[in-house]
């Protein structure tokens, strides 16, 4: 799709190579936004913004990029990428009138049923939808230089610690070297972290063991999340937390993983912000970001007209963390570092 906007700025540009005539200094006047420009995106989803709201569609107050639109007991829902666009309804006819919705202000190209978006294949079938990127990790294997090598199937070694070269410098600990191209390790993280995408189980070691993780990669690269058919009326959640596990800050990981009925909705594993004192403090602060992100998705199914039982189940394994859910004041009380 491609689009034109009124430039909301004064901007020139210079004649492209072979329009300009020897000795002559003239610029262009820019009159709509193109590709490639700074100010390009944000005229676009201006644009784009206007003209479904003038439709009928309401934004999303949790989510910019989500569009909805209910008519009755129906609703038709188009989610927005750049200049792509996923759509999904409960009536087939709301679906052609958000097409008709589009084309009246833009050049669109439908690509039928969904199967491909953004590196992520969708399969379907009578237990449920399939995401996954097979071919962006077979892709991302070849690159690393790892198709010849032997599969790994477990993601990092068990109770592995990686440290900085300043650590172990600092400690006495010898025999590895420092990259040389650090800049391949950091695309390499980079392309990790998107597989996590359908791949939750890497989500904790991609932190630690790169090159480790795309041999573990390897011995599966169809893997990725069954979003099963069934009833979605039901949010439960899950969190822990592994305390001060990093050696070079002291800082805590923290996990959660959000399930929408059998299906998985969203996870995620990161090193916290600040140093936790002790574990219950490691534990509650995961306890947080949990339920941060479930009363996120609340407010979003609110909007696309799902309805799930409350209050959400969040299971935790820590008397500690709920004690001081209960009653915060428990955080003041003095703690022992590590």
């Amino acid at each position: 799709m491609h689009f034109c906007k009124e430039a909301s700025m004064i901007v020139y540009m210079d004649l492209p190579q072979g329009l300009q005539k020897q000795g002559e200094k003239k610029v262009y006047k820019l009159l709509k936004s193109l590709y490639g420009l700074k100010q390009a995106s944000r005229q676009w989803n201006i644009k784009l913004t206007e003209a479904l709201v003038k439709g009928g569609y309401s934004q999303s107050a949790h989510d910019h990029s989500l569009f909805t639109k209910k008519t009755g007991p129906h609703i038709v829902i188009i989610q927005e990428y750049v200049d792509d666009f996923l759509m999904t309804r409960s009536n087939i006819e709301l679906i052609e009138e958000a097409k008709q919705t589009l084309h009246s202000s833009f050049k669109v190209k439908d690509l039928g049923e969904l199967r491909y978006f953004l590196g992520i294949e969708v399969l379907r079938s009578k237990e449920g939808i399939l995401l996954t990127q097979r071919k962006y990790a077979l892709q991302l294997i070849s690159e690393a230089g790892l198709a010849a090598a032997k599969p790994i199937f477990t993601p990092i070694e068990l109770n592995q610690k990686l440290t900085t070269m300043d650590y172990d410098k600092h400690v006495g600990v010898k025999g590895y070297e420092e990259l040389e191209d650090i800049g391949s390790y950091q695309r390499l993280i980079g392309k990790l972290l998107y597989l996590t995408i359908t791949r939750p189980g890497l989500s904790f070691a991609v932190q630690d063991a790169a090159l480790r993780v795309v041999g573990y990669v390897k011995s599966a690269p169809g893997l990725g999340i069954l979003l099963c058919t069934g009833p979605i009326n039901s949010i439960s959640a899950y969190y822990d937390s592994d305390w001060a596990s990093c050696p070079n800050t002291r800082r805590s990981v923290i996990g959660y993983i959000i399930k929408l009925g059998d299906s998985l909705l969203s996870w995620k594993s990161k090193k916290q912000q600040t140093v936790s004192q002790n574990s219950a403090e490691a534990e509650y602060r995961s306890l947080a970001a949990a339920a941060e992100e479930i009363t996120w998705f609340l407010g979003l199914l609110k909007e696309l007209q799902v309805h799930v039982h409350q209050p959400v189940p969040l299971h935790c394994d820590s008397k500690a963390a709920l004690q001081i859910a209960a009653n915060p004041s428990f955080m003041k009380e003095p703690n022992t570092l590590k």
